[in-house]
């Protein structure tokens, strides 16, 4: 019998180590080959030189153990007050269960909207220093990242300290007292000894968290730079570079085999109890106050940032014009993609909790249930902390590089397994910890009742766990919701996420949308978490009387009865899911395109035939310039508009594109496979308001910019992460020279400080807001701004409107070609045109003309050709001047 049950479980430990080593061994092994290869040189280490001798690196890993360091502290601080309240005070049962779930709340949203939260709460314009009457503290850089983190990861220190003190046997208490230890004392040894190991634990879990967030930092982190955003640059800049970023990847791991190290070394200092005896609490009044005011300001902290998401998508348009709408639930509710977005974030979630907790009890059965050999336990439990330590960016890039091509890639299933490895760590300790708490003769006892192994895990310790398995089920499915760091470049759009969803809306500045998708987000979490915690608690009343001859009367059919229909049925919601997203013949476009310019396409091709012939899927241009590079022809667009240098060299590295089939009579000369769609310049952006607020004068150049009465007041984009500075950069150039040019970009820089920022939209964002009253971005941009009634105002500087060019081209795949991708390039090119230039005023082929109403005061033309080279060169200058 023993010998059959060595043999089940060495099966599952072959299944999981399978599956570990496919999609986690081999993915992560393909990162370190391309953090070794160079495009001309072949293997080697030149990658790591160039990024460890690259300017600020160091400095930004130093700020990275900076922050995550107080915010780990932090965080293990007042997750140890709220389980402290909850476990050694005498409240109200009620008030505790709400410590407990004003805990868990920010688990269940996406952290992409925290930074919005503490931008819109705690910025020049927030609801709270509204509500203040001031900025209670600058929220850009460290104190910002502080506070996201802290949000962040209170949810996980607080389920691992509440977990863990709930074990502690407080009969010690009394023998510490009576043994005359003063109060110190006895918290010291009967408290805090015990928590020992899972206080590091908290710490180290934190760390990590926080240390490879990216969400965060690239919303409200300034100059402040972490190693998450380098590693964003690296591979999402405006001119990626996967060597380096692999490199920036490897690194980002190397703390990851540390902390196994100093958790199997804090393993020791666990305390466990042979049983725990529940005894009556002293009586404290002093205690009880305190623990009360210190939990309720903690509770008070986290719900007030995210009141916000309840106040802003009801205004018209914070911070201007506040008065009560239902218009932005309208308008998220009115688009038709959102439901089957929506359907598939159900989906993903529902399956990844369902196979993903299957796997975690699988693992679990092998350390907790089994008598093999340590080395296999051992190898599961360091599976175990190297997913909880690999950042879901870098396993999202490995999977990028080890599938693309593959039948896998841009399906539901690669989604699910990226959930099910990323949040693997946590379900399967909550797993372990209950198996191991389970009786051990069970299984001796079933053998000799008859049953083997599998009826016993079926029929005896299954029955036992039904409660845990019910809380790793809502871990993965609340997980699977709010991720994105992964997903971002994983999801096609035939299996687009909520969180993606989220993303592009980030992409054209809605907010307020942003909100509402958060809310349903919330909401769906919220109603999962309700559901499966009364589940489990009616479960956990039920194992504490098991009566093993009874679980034994229920058949082993039955029970694998009811297991298959939950997977056919979750099985059938997928196939429906996926029914729903569009159908296998229509045209796939991938764009990087403005609001304005989606919309314009969207009614050239319906108006001219291809209505629902077409699914349009929109990136930021960095996120879609990697794509184009690293998938080449297995990307699954069939079309795409994007930056015409992109383009270009997306051809010259992959040779993707078609010759376009059609006439383009374009006044400059572009390559036969694009055709440009627009052309978008730059300008100076204003906030009236704050100029008059703040009695700044009005610039009229670039070069005023860099005027010291302008410090803390200028928004910027960054070359190295968007192509928007460009724009600045070729004016400042021309103009002045590149020695010129430095002197000025200087300046603006420094008066910019913590608002350089990543994403091109984002100094719009920051002027409409109120974070800034200057900032340098997209001219139509601010011309629908200032037309809404917004105090948004625009100054063509004196340097010029320097412009690129945005292409669509056809993507070569051979036999697999869309036919219709080339009839619908070119009929967005001959019936698109009028109103892509009542945008983009600037006249791009023969017979058009610039209309004079959005005529740009100066518009210029960089005399050299706009090639990666050229921007390689630009953001080296850049860097000088930082």
């Amino acid at each position: 019998m023993q010998r059959r049950k060595n043999k089940e479980i060495k099966l599952i430990f072959t299944v999981l180590a399978v599956f570990f080593l496919a999609f986690l061994a081999v993915p992560m092994v393909q990162v370190i080959v391309k953090s070794l290869t160079q495009d001309t040189a072949g293997i080697g280490l030149e990658n790591y030189r160039e990024v460890l001798t690259s300017k600020g690196f160091m400095q930004a890993v130093g700020n990275s153990f900076l922050v995550a360091g107080c915010s780990a502290l932090v965080t293990t601080l007042l997750a140890f007050v709220l389980a402290y309240t909850v476990h050694y005070t005498n409240l109200g049962r009620r008030y505790k269960d709400l410590i407990a779930k004003a805990a868990v709340l920010p688990m269940l949203l996406p952290t992409i909207t925290y930074g919005f939260a503490i931008i819109y709460s705690f910025g020049k314009q927030g609801l709270l220093t509204r509500l203040f009457g001031r900025q209670l503290f600058d929220i850009y850089g460290f104190n910002g990242l502080l506070l996201g983190y802290v949000i962040y990861t209170l949810p996980i220190s607080s389920m691992l300290i509440n977990n863990t003190m709930g074990y502690i046997d407080k009969r010690f208490m009394i023998v510490s007292r009576l043994m005359g230890d003063s109060p110190f004392q006895t918290f010291k040894i009967t408290i805090l000894r015990p928590l020992l190991g899972t206080l590091a634990a908290s710490f180290i879990q934190t760390f990590f968290l926080c240390f490879t967030d990216f969400g965060i930092p690239a919303s409200i982190g300034g100059q402040f730079e972490v190693v998450a955003s380098v590693l964003y640059e690296e591979m999402l800049g405006s001119v990626p570079d996967f060597g380096n970023g692999a490199v920036v990847a490897i690194i980002m791991l190397i703390p990851s085999i540390v902390s196994i190290t100093v958790l199997n070394i804090l393993e020791k200092y666990n305390v466990r109890y042979n049983k725990i005896s529940p005894i009556e609490l002293k009586k404290s009044k002093k205690r009880d106050i305190t623990c009360a005011v210190a939990s309720a300001a903690i509770m008070v902290g986290i719900l007030s940032i995210f009141a916000v998401i309840f106040v802003v998508p009801f205004t018209e348009e914070w911070p201007y014009r506040t008065s009560f709408t239902l218009e932005h639930f309208q308008t998220v509710f009115e688009d038709s993609s959102l439901y089957g977005v929506y359907t598939n974030s159900l989906m993903v979630a529902i399956v990844t909790a369902l196979v993903g907790t299957l796997m975690a009890y699988g693992a679990a059965l092998v350390t907790a249930r089994s008598s093999v050999s340590q080395r296999l336990k051992g190898t599961i439990d360091s599976i175990a902390l190297v997913t909880n330590t690999i950042p879901g960016m870098v396993i999202g890039l490995a999977y990028l590089f080890c599938f693309s091509g593959t039948s896998l890639q841009n399906t539901f299933a690669i989604l699910i397994i990226c959930n099910m490895v990323h949040f693997f760590s946590t379900p399967y300790l909550m797993m372990k910890n209950s198996l191991s708490k389970m009786n051990a003769s069970w299984e001796t006892t079933a053998m000799l009742m008859g049953d083997n192994w599998t009826k016993t895990i079926i029929r005896v310790v299954t029955p036992n766990a039904v409660s845990t398995l019910l809380e790793v089920f809502s871990y993965y499915f609340v997980n699977a919701m709010v991720t994105i760091s992964a997903l971002i470049f994983l999801a096609g759009t035939r299996t687009m996420v909520i969180t993606t969803k989220i993303k592009e809306l980030q992409y054209f500045n809605k907010f307020n949308e942003i909100f509402v998708l958060s809310l349903l987000i919330l909401f769906t979490n919220a109603a999962g978490k309700f559901i499966f915690q009364k589940l489990a608690d009616r479960s956990q009343k039920k194992e504490n009387k098991v009566d093993m001859k009874k679980i034994r009367k229920m058949g082993l059919k039955r029970v694998a009865s009811f297991a298959m229909a939950g997977v056919v049925g979750v099985s059938a919601l997928g196939l429906t899911a996926c029914g729903s997203s569009s159908s296998e013949d229509q045209v796939i476009i991938y764009s990087n395109a403005d609001e304005e310019a989606i919309e314009s396409m969207e009614h050239a091709l319906d108006d001219n035939g291809f209505e629902g012939q077409y699914t349009i899927q929109t990136f930021g241009t960095s996120e879609l310039g990697g794509k184009l590079l690293a998938e080449g022809t297995d990307i699954e667009a069939d079309m795409v508009t994007m930056s015409t240098f992109y383009v270009d060299s997306a051809q010259e590295q992959n040779s993707m594109f078609k010759d376009l089939e059609f006439d383009v009579n374009t006044i400059d000369e572009f390559p036969s496979y694009c055709a440009p769609i627009t052309a978008q310049e730059g300008t100076i952006i204003v906030n009236t308001e704050m100029m008059e607020e703040n009695n700044l004068p009005t610039p009229t150049s670039l070069k005023d910019l860099a005027n010291p009465e302008y410090k803390g007041f200028i928004s910027v984009t960054d070359i190295a992460s968007s192509s928007t500075a460009w724009l600045l950069i070729q004016a400042l150039i021309s103009e002045y020279g590149e020695d010129g040019a430095k002197e000025v970009l200087t300046g603006i820089y420094d008066n910019a400080g913590d608002h350089i920022e990543d994403s091109g939209s984002a100094p719009l964002t920051k002027v409409r807001a109120g974070e800034v009253a200057i900032g340098f971005g997209l001219r139509q941009q601010a011309v629908a701004d200032k037309a809404d009634g917004l105090p948004i105002d625009y100054i063509d500087p004196a340097e010029g409107n320097f412009s690129l060019t945005e292409s669509v081209a056809v993507v070569d795949k051979g036999d697999d070609t869309n036919a219709k991708a080339m009839e619908m390039a070119q009929c967005i090119i001959e019936n698109g045109r009028e109103e892509l230039q009542s945008y983009y005023p600037l006249a791009l082929y023969e017979g058009e003309e610039t209309d004079a109403e959005n005529l740009s005061a100066n518009p210029k033309v960089f005399p050299e050709p706009l090639t990666v080279d050229l921007l390689e060169q630009h953001q080296a200058l850049s860097e000088e001047c930082k």
